[in-house]
């Protein structure tokens, strides 16, 4: 096999696009993640489907797809992609060729993928922030396409997410917080819900998600219940938010169903328009 990381000429990064078929003979393939990488300092980055509407985009054209199969593999590539970061932690003054690293840990994803999933052929790409560069490579290639909101529409909890992924890198908070927490360890196995963001400080473990009240009221009550479990399960000690796409108003008695249900379980409500102000609190503390 040809290495997987060539030498590059006028390329920041390098990206492969992870595609997926459910039928081997009509070899028709979606895409379903984007992995992305830095050859010079090792730095990866990866993502995979995980909304409703992503799957949903995947079995109408793959009708056989399998959502568990996706959702496992999705679970495993984070686990060897975890498995590499520690390494590279542990290994950055003995082993000074990342590139190399990251080339055999590319092959051996390669080798390994099941035969309905493959890594398409690498490209490289120009570019002056990873993460800003996984984010459009993922929206260019895999995400269902948007259509174009009439002004003032609601927004959907990728919006959401998309504004407060961006907050957390102005505060220059991304790269210490983790992303896409799974819950399964907290609830039961299998477990496919993961909640957006998750921070540490003073000895607390935070968690951040996003409700778009607007479209899904009925979410924070599968959130309530998440954090129900975790602050009873976890061994240390746990604070909730979650972000919603408007102001919760008192005179709303859907706005009021969703602020009580949160509140109940312990869980801080803050509009979009308010969390710009209330990241910066946390980040003298955010460990």
């Amino acid at each position: 096999m040809p290495d997987l990381i060539p030498p590059l000429n006028n390329s920041s990064f390098v990206y492969h696009v992870l595609r997926y078929t459910s039928d081997l003979v009509r070899d028709e393939w979606v895409n379903i993640g984007v992995i992305v990488f830095d050859p010079l300092t090792g730095a990866l980055r990866l993502r995979l489907v995980e909304e409703q509407d992503e799957y949903a985009r995947v079995r109408r054209l793959q009708p056989a797809a399998d959502e568990d199969v996706l959702r496992g593999f999705r679970d495993e590539l984070e686990d060897q992609f975890s498995t590499y970061l520690r390494n590279r932690r542990a290994e950055l003054d003995s082993t000074p060729d990342v590139g190399e690293a990251l080339r055999m840990l590319i092959e051996n994803w390669n080798n390994t993928l099941s035969n309905g999933l493959q890594l398409a052929p690498q490209k490289g790409v120009h570019a002056d922030d990873l993460d800003a560069e996984l984010d459009r490579l993922y929206t260019e290639h895999v995400a269902p396409p948007r259509k174009v909101s009439r002004v003032g529409a609601p927004g959907s909890r990728a919006a959401i997410r998309d504004y407060c992924s961006q907050v957390w890198k102005t505060a220059k908070l991304w790269d210490r917080i983790q992303k896409s927490v799974r819950v399964g360890e907290f609830t039961f196995p299998g477990d496919p819900m993961r909640i957006d963001y998750s921070y540490r400080r003073n000895g607390t473990r935070g968690y951040v998600q996003t409700l778009s009240v607007s479209r899904a009221p009925a979410d924070c009550k599968l959130y309530a219940y998440t954090a129900a479990r975790i602050a009873a399960r976890a061994p240390f000690a746990s604070e909730f938010a979650a972000v919603t796409d408007v102001a919760l108003l008192p005179g709303n008695e859907r706005h009021r169903f969703v602020r009580d249900t949160l509140r109940d379980a312990g869980i801080e409500p803050i509009g979009m328009d308010h969390f710009a102000t209330w990241v910066p609190k946390l980040k003298p503390t955010i460990q």
